[in-house]
C-alpha cells in the first residue's frame, strides 16, 4: 500500500505526523487530509492547490486504530480521509462520512458498481491490493511462499520480524494459516490465533508498521521480514535508497484483498472544496498519474486505459486472479471480538517491551 516519491520530512517515528503541500502563500483555506504516509503523488495535490488557491495539509496515521481514533473524535478537523472499505461503511452509517453519488461527485461514474458498492456509498474507491510478506532480499534469499514463513520462522529471523499493531489486520496471517475467516469473532478461534502469535513473539523485533519502523535507526536496519501490503516494497526501497532490495510475496494460502476508499467527513467546514478536491483526485487523469507514481492498481475504469501495458501486466501490481479468488474481504467485527483482539495485541506489545 502506501507509495509515493520519497518525502524529506518522513524521519519522525511518532504519529500522527503532519506534512503540508506547498500551496500559494496567500491561501486562506486549508483542506485537511487524513491518510497513510507516502500514499498519494504530491503533485496531484499541488496542482489542485495551484488551481484553487486552497492549501492541502496531510496528517498521517500508521494503523487503522489510530485513524479511527481521529475519525471518532468530534473535535477533529478532518475534511478528507482514506479509510478501508469496512471503515467507510461503518463511519458512513454512523453519520461521520458523507454519502456520495455521481450527482455530487461526477468522477464516481468512472468506477464500476462492483467497486463503488464496497465503499458503501460513502467513498470513492482509491487504491486496492493484497496483504503479504515483505522481505529484504539480501537477508532472506528464499522467497516466502506460506504464512508459516512469517508465523513459524527459523532461528536466523529471531528479532528480525516487523509485525503490525492493529486489532484487525495483524490477525490475518494466523487466521488464514489456521484455515479460518479473517473476520472470525468467536473466542475459540481467537485463542488459537493468539497461541500462534504468542509463539511467534520471540522472533518479533517490533509491532510498529514497517514503513514506520524502517525509519527508526535503532530498529530499521534489523528488519528482514515484515507483514505489509502490496506496494510497500517500493516505499521501503526509496527509504533505504536501494532499488529492488525489498520484495513482496503473497502466501499460497490466500490473504486479505483490501480496498481503500477516500471519503469526506460530515464535520468538514469546507465541503464544497473537499468535494472538488476529491473529484480531482478520483478522476481518470489523476487516478492514472497516482497509480503510475505509486506503482499500485487503480479501480478507475477510464484510468486503466492511461496506464502502460507492462504495468497492467505486472503481477506484483495487479494481483493474479487465482490469488484474489482465495482471498477474503474485511467485514465488520463484533464489539467483543474487537475487544479481545486489542487485548491480544496489547499483551504481545507488552511482551516485546519487557523482554
Amino acid at each position: 500500500m502506501r507509495k509515493s516519491m520519497l518525502m524529506a520530512a518522513a524521519a519522525a517515528a511518532a504519529l500522527p505526523i503532519s506534512l503540508s503541500t506547498s500551496p500559494p502563500a496567500e491561501a486562506a483555506e486549508t483542506i485537511n487530509l487524513l491518510i497513510w504516509q507516502a500514499y498519494i503523488d504530491p503533485s496531484i495535490l499541488s496542482d489542485w492547490s495551484a488551481r484553487t488557491g486552497i492549501a492541502v495539509h496531510q496528517t498521517y496515521y500508521d494503523s487503522s486504530d489510530a485513524r479511527d481514533e481521529v475519525l471518532s473524535n468530534p473535535s477533529s478537523d478532518i475534511d478528507l480521509v482514506v479509510t478501508g472499505e469496512n471503515g467507510a461503511r461503518l463511519f458512513g452509517d454512523r453519520g461521520i462520512l458523507q454519502a456520495l453519488s455521481p450527482d455530487t461527485l461526477p468522477s464516481l461514474s468512472e468506477y464500476d458498481e462492483s467497486w463503488t458498492k464496497r465503499c458503501g456509498g460513502y467513498g470513492v474507491p482509491y487504491l486496492w491490493g493484497t496483504m503479504g510478506i515483505l522481505y529484504r532480499s539480501d537477508a532472506v534469499t528464499t522467497t516466502p511462499t506460506s504464512w508459516a514463513d512469517l508465523m513459524k520462522p527459523g532461528e536466523p529471523l529471531r528479532h528480525h520480524i516487523a509485525m503490525f499493531d492493529d486489532h484487525n489486520e495483524a490477525f490475518v496471517p494466523a487466521l488464514v494459516l489456521l484455515g479460518k475467516s479473517i473476520n472470525a469473532n468467536d473466542e475459540t478461534t481467537l485463542r488459537e490465533a493468539f497461541q500462534m502469535m504468542k509463539a511467534q513473539a520471540p522472533y518479533v523485533l517490533t509491532y510498529d508498521y514497517v514503513i514506520t519502523s524502517i525509519q527508526n535507526p535503532d530498529v530499521g536496519p534489523d528488519v528482514h521480514l515484515a507483514l505489509g501490503y502490496s506496494g510497500d516494497q517500493h516505499v521501503l526501497d526509496e527509504m533505504t535508497g536501494k532499488e529492488r532490495l525489498w520484495r513482496y510475496a503473497v502466501p499460497s494460502e490466500g490473504t486479505l484483498f483490501w480496498l481503500d476508499c477516500m471519503a469526506i467527513s460530515t464535520r468538514s467546514k469546507h465541503t464544497e472544496a473537499a468535494l472538488d478536491l476529491l473529484n480531482h483526485i478520483a478522476g481518470a487523469q489523476s487516478a492514472a498519474r497516482n497509480a503510475i507514481a505509486l506503482q499500485m492498481p487503480t479501480a478507475n475504469r477510464a484510468a486503466l486505459e492511461l496506464i502502460p501495458a507492462d504495468m497492467r501486466g505486472n503481477a506484483e501490481i495487479y494481483t493474479a486472479p487465482e490469488i484474489l479468488a482465495k482471498s477474503q474481504y474485511q467485514e465488520e467485527l463484533s464489539v467483543p471480538s474487537v475487544q479481545s483482539r486489542r487485548r491480544i495485541i496489547s499483551s504481545l506489545v507488552q511482551f516485546r517491551d519487557t523482554r
